[in-house]
């Protein structure tokens, strides 16, 4: 078997494995793990994930090492992980963090640490940008030549992955809602004899009154067999 069947083999187990976690916390953690396996010379790998107002989140990390870098790059609001998951760039490469300047604080973070070359890679659907995938290495110019073509690669897959473990959990809490709210509308139809529409309408309008998720004041009810505030009016 020549060495691109092999790699494309070992990308297939490893796409197949990272599609089987059952949810996106172990999905996470199953790419940053084979992530380390995968890549030539990667010795540290971590998830960027984009969250709502420009923030960003480290969901995943194999070692404190990735964990620190990321909250310099956060309280900094720069560095090759954020210009990757906030679509600056698709891939950013550090070659050299003892000579590459375009973030001075972060990059002497680095390299006191240890560092010596970043690649940061952007996760991305058709659809949207969930943040970026970032590798690290003890030798400089690590992600110059094959290391980041297969970690490119590696991406990919590891996007999907991602992206399909998002849409369960979706479709999780979905389904939890719709059960919540169903038990919640129960309750209250049963304690105030009203109709199941009357109930619900309850609950939609406390929810909005008191900007509460329609999930929260449902599962509320569910558990305490009441409103928090008899408002049905």
């Amino acid at each position: 078997m020549t060495q691109e069947r092999e790699l494309a083999a070992q990308f297939a187990h490893v796409s197949g494995e990272l599609l089987s976690e059952s949810s996106e916390e172990l999905t996470f953690e199953a790419v940053v793990k084979r992530a380390v396996s995968m890549v030539p010379g990667c010795v540290h790998a971590g998830i960027t994930l984009r969250r709502r107002r420009g923030r960003a989140e480290t969901v995943a990390a194999t070692d404190q090492l990735v964990e620190r870098l990321d909250t310099v790059q956060y309280a900094l609001g720069a560095g090759p992980c954020l210009d990757a998951a906030f679509e600056r760039e698709n891939v950013v490469v550090v070659d050299d963090t003892g000579t590459d300047r375009r973030w001075p604080r972060w990059s002497d973070e680095a390299r006191a640490l240890g560092v010596a070359s970043v690649m940061a890679v952007r996760l991305s659907t058709g659809e949207e940008t969930l943040g970026a995938l970032n590798l690290y290495s003890e030798k400089p110019d690590n992600f110059a030549g094959e290391a980041g073509v297969i970690a490119s690669i590696f991406a990919s897959h590891a996007t999907e992955a991602m992206s399909k473990a998002r849409l369960v959990t979706g479709l999780r809490a979905a389904l939890e809602s719709r059960h919540l709210i169903g038990i919640a509308q129960g309750v209250l139809a049963a304690q105030y004899d009203v109709s199941y529409e009357r109930a619900f309408e309850v609950l939609h309008r406390y929810s909005n009154d008191r900007n509460l998720k329609l999930r929260d004041v449902a599962r509320a009810v569910a558990e305490t067999r009441r409103l928090p505030l008899d408002d049905l009016g």
